[in-house]
């Protein structure tokens, strides 16, 4: 959800803009392997719209007290652009990562493909009319490369990756690309943290719905590494890290914030080997390094144009986005 964030005058300490921009980092990266570990007992829609419901109230319960119940005051129409971002984003983009996960993605090859977001959203860039540059194409060519090198040769060493499931993680990064490039031409609150609790709410509740439609019964009977992983999926990767990056659009160069575009799926790699022992082949790292480098290759392409914008990540994982002139944009 993305609204413009306006910059503020006085240079916040340098150790402050580091501690944020790890929390980005390290949090945002490792919202994968939380999803993996909920998914191993827990339902995934209705798990991940409990995690989206509780954040959303959570949010708008900061709000309430820092500017009152008016502060969240919205109208009919921006209700219903806040209703379609929960769509795109928490529902079809985080909602079938969940499910991706529990069909047995690994989380750090989920992070990978997901990160092509960005070069899909110049997709349909390129389909409205837009031109852009040459080395944004590149970037998006080298990004493809990189998707079917982890798809078609990255799979049958990572762990019991099915097609099926690589196909839904990048169903889903497409529709997060899709949401994250409407978002712009939607009517949305002014406030990006009141738009933010009301994706959260929306999506939270589409996903209890669809879970509960699809079968799904979440009984809570769960162990305390599932209840905490969710936990933190909650307060970490949907509140305080986004906060911390909202924070840092305000009070550092966009240039260096940006760097978690392709920071994160390294974390989300690392920390899948590490807590999950997920296989980390020949064909992993250089997909992947091939999908990093041109995530890189098109934020920095883009960035002399950019103006800073914000958006929550559906499942705490930000991605690149465009803005409502067609630029690239981070989001959180």
């Amino acid at each position: 959800m993305s609204q413009r964030v306006p910059g503020t005058a006085g240079a916040p300490g340098f150790g402050l803009v580091m501690t944020a921009l790890v929390v980005v980092y390290v949090v945002w990266g490792s919202t994968y392997l939380g999803i993996r570990i909920v998914v191993e007992e827990a339902p995934p829609l209705t798990s991940m719209g409990l995690r989206y419901a509780t954040a959303g109230v959570l949010l708008g319960a900061v709000l309430t007290v820092r500017g009152g119940l008016r502060r969240l005051r919205l109208t009919r129409r921006q209700a219903l652009g806040a209703a379609a971002l929960g769509l795109f984003l928490p529902v079809l983009g985080n909602g079938m990562v969940s499910v991706a996960e529990n069909l047995g993605a690994p989380s750090g090859v989920t992070a990978l493909l997901i990160a092509i977001a960005p070069l899909i959203i110049v997709v349909f860039r390129v389909a409205e009319g837009d031109r852009p540059g040459p080395l944004t194409l590149a970037g998006v060519l080298l990004g493809f490369a990189g998707l079917a090198v982890l798809v078609l040769l990255g799979r049958g060493g990572a762990g019991d990756f099915p097609l099926g499931a690589a196909l839904l993680v990048l169903f889903a990064s497409s529709c997060w690309a899709l949401g994250s490039y409407l978002q712009p031409r939607l009517p949305l609150p002014e406030d990006v943290f009141v738009t933010t609790v009301y994706e959260m709410l929306f999506g939270g509740a589409m996903l209890t719905v669809l879970g509960f439609v699809s079968g799904e019964r979440f009984t809570g009977d769960y162990s305390a590494r599932t209840w905490l992983a969710l936990a933190y999926l909650v307060v970490f990767g949907s509140v305080v890290a986004f906060t911390a990056y909202v924070w840092l659009l305000d009070s550092a160069p966009i240039s260096l914030v940006a760097t978690y575009a392709y920071v994160n799926p390294v974390v989300a790699v690392f920390l899948g080997w590490l807590v999950l022992s997920e296989a980390v082949t020949g064909a992993v790292l250089a997909g992947g390094a091939i999908v990093v480098l041109a995530v890189a290759l098109v934020i920095t392409a883009e960035r002399p144009r950019r103006t800073p914008e914000v958006a929550l990540a559906s499942s705490g994982e930000p991605l690149p986005e465009t803005a409502a002139d067609g630029d690239l944009e981070p989001t959180g």
